[in-house]
């Protein structure tokens, strides 16, 4: 009876540490492409990415309706580390973390920066795949807007 219940207790303390250990690496690969964002640096945000990322932003139109706009994980990556002078701090929280297996998913709240200057906020949902062991963003969705930000 002991050894099961010893068995147990180890069971329960490795999953959490596993789960803690995934954690951990999740919001790695996310502080990474925030880093090659603000480092212009398209090695280090790549490597954050899925092969075949998809990246998506809610938006609003000059009519007031909303859309969803989708960027090529390429154009992105050009656009963000295209030679400029200001440096884009995209500043976030991590809300919540959740795992199971080898999906995951991240939402965090931001407010976005160019050099010190507030340009706008909204928040990111992050869905992650384990692949080979690694943590890669394959679905990133945020929201933009320049009023209403904590």
């Amino acid at each position: 009876m002991y050894r099961k219940l010893l068995f147990s207790i180890l069971t329960l303390f490795t999953l959490k540490s596993m789960a803690q250990d995934d954690e951990t690496a999740i919001k790695t690969v996310i502080n990474n492409m925030f880093d090659g964002m603000r480092k212009t640096d398209s090695v280090l945000i790549r490597s954050a990415f899925a092969p075949k990322a998809i990246l998506q932003t809610i938006a609003k139109t000059k009519e007031g309706k909303i859309s969803v706009r989708s960027e090529v994980l390429d154009s992105f990556i050009i656009a963000v580390t295209r030679p400029h002078k200001e440096v884009y701090d995209e500043r976030i929280i991590f809300d919540l973390v959740k795992v199971d297996a080898e999906l995951a998913i991240a939402w965090t709240p931001y407010q976005f920066f160019i050099d010190e200057k507030f340009s706008h906020c909204g928040v990111n949902s992050f869905q992650l795949v384990k692949i080979e062991g690694q943590w890669k963003i394959q679905y990133l969705i945020d929201t933009r807007r320049r009023q209403d930000c904590k």
